[in-house]
């Protein structure tokens, strides 16, 4: 995947470049340990939990930034590197969008999904739900969700483990797609359909809300792909007895169950307060079981079992969100982007627990993730002689080495200067802190510490 970034990316650095002669530093192409610390820098961001916030206050000088921001790039080259980011080759970027209104992101999208896919086994349990990644660009496929915090964005449909909300099967939301191979039907019985194909006849039970139930979609599940299912019901379904339906005759019943049972598939109607039904529906239960555990309360086990399963995509919100990596854009395959880094950080951690039986709390990880990926960028800056000598002092001991640089010059040794015309050959032993150029008494300015302190951090 970051391959194929890189050279995505470093393309549309070269068209930037094109016309220019004389580039600042800042405009190179990106190398691959580069583009590893510039995502370790958003996870960084994601960290402090200023994924959002003005990059001015990151790299402030002052005291108030964030060092390692400092010391793994400068402000200008992290906004030009995601100025530049690209997922695809632009140069057949419009012949695809006519089969494809996910052709700017479709390759990395799917190695992802592939990646999620294969470095986990799901649990007995799953969820099925849908996300919003905050988005009020323009996209043709943009969604209004009123329920959701963020009410514009692009939907994303999810199947996650609802036990520790490792994220396994996803596919957005692309409205009607053009005719061809990725021109697919979205209503909700056929998005279920495809999520639960890598997990077909594997006899786990998948939990969805009532956007998704129908009878028809329980019972295919339960007889094409050997999986059974719980899920809330909306009222207006044909298949509903009157009975389930009505509370005018149970008013005086409340926290009474009603049970209805075919086949292998059984429906419950719960009533939890005064003229309020709630209406559920399972092919893994199959007895009209109390939960004896919520009291007066007498909710059905189904009902129990659902609040239970039912948040699995919901707490994957949360988690994106408490260190979201995401900045603000005007380009929609970036805020996926943003959104896969989110995600796989959460498998991360997920995966590296089950590995290790590490007790690190999520808030850790993600600062270390961050930290390894900066750290071979970093590394190979220090050695750059045109850094201030403090901003590779602070490099060396980030890097957990002494921070006393090995001296460049050689004593005794006499050279000539390097900045009087050649004809003058003037030799000097005095050599530049900085650049290592060495310089004689007619070119060289002496500070105290407290002044050269204040140079150095403007030079950075």
């Amino acid at each position: 995947m970051i391959s194929i970034i890189l050279t995505n990316t470093n393309l549309q650095i070269r068209e930037r470049n094109a016309s220019r002669e004389n580039l600042p530093h800042f405009m190179i192409e990106l190398e691959m340990s580069e583009l590893k610390a510039f995502i370790g820098l958003l996870y960084i961001a994601g960290f402090y939990r200023s994924g959002r916030q003005n990059t001015a206050d990151l790299w402030a000088s002052d005291g108030t930034g964030v060092e390692i921001f400092r010391l793994t790039m400068s402000r200008q080259r992290f906004h030009f590197i995601q100025s530049c980011l690209r997922f695809d080759d632009k140069s057949t970027r419009e012949e695809r969008k006519l089969l494809d209104n996910l052709a700017p992101i479709r390759e990395i999208f799917e190695l992802f999904v592939e990646n999620c896919k294969k470095s986990y086994v799901l649990g007995e349990y799953v969820t099925i739900d849908e996300m919003l990644l905050a988005f009020r660009g323009r996209c043709k496929f943009r969604q209004y969700i009123p329920t959701k915090l963020a009410k514009y964005g692009i939907k994303v449909l999810a199947m996650v483990d609802a036990q520790n909300f490792y994220i396994f099967n996803l596919e957005i939301y692309a409205r009607k797609q053009p005719e061809g191979p990725f021109s697919v039907n979205n209503k909700p019985f056929d998005v279920v359909n495809r999520l639960v194909l890598p997990i077909s006849k594997t006899g786990r039970n998948v939990t969805f809300d009532n956007w998704f139930t129908s009878y028809e979609l329980v019972s295919h599940l339960l007889n094409e792909h050997k999986l059974t299912s719980v899920g809330t019901v909306r009222k207006n379904k044909r298949v509903l007895p009157n009975k389930f339906l009505k509370t005018s005759d149970r008013d005086a019943d409340v926290y009474s169950s009603k049970f209805g049972f075919q086949k292998d598939i059984t429906l419950v109607s719960y009533i939890p307060k005064k003229k309020k039904v709630v209406l559920l529906i399972s092919s893994l239960h199959h007895d009209a079981d109390i939960d004896e555990t919520t009291g007066e309360r007498k909710k059905p086990e189904i009902n129990t079992f659902y609040n239970s399963t039912k948040g699995g995509v919901d707490v994957v919100d949360e988690l994106s969100a408490t260190y979201d990596v995401s900045r603000n854009s005007k380009k929609w395959p970036l805020t996926v982007f943003y959104a896969i880094l989110n995600m796989a950080g959460i498998n991360a951690n997920i995966v590296f627990k089950c590995n290790t039986n590490s007790t690190q709390k999520r808030r850790n990880f993600i600062k270390t993730l961050g930290r390894m990926m900066v750290a071979e960028h970093m590394s190979a800056r220090k050695e750059i002689p045109q850094l201030s000598s403090q901003l590779r002092k602070r490099m060396r001991e980030f890097g957990g080495e002494s921070a006393q640089e090995t001296p460049v010059r050689v004593p005794g040794v006499r050279k000539r200067c390097q900045v009087c015309p050649y004809a003058r050959h003037r030799k000097t032993s005095n050599v530049c802190e900085d650049c290592h150029k060495y310089i004689c008494p007619e070119h060289t300015v002496s500070f105290c510490q407290e002044c050269a302190a204040i140079t150095d951090n403007n030079i950075e």
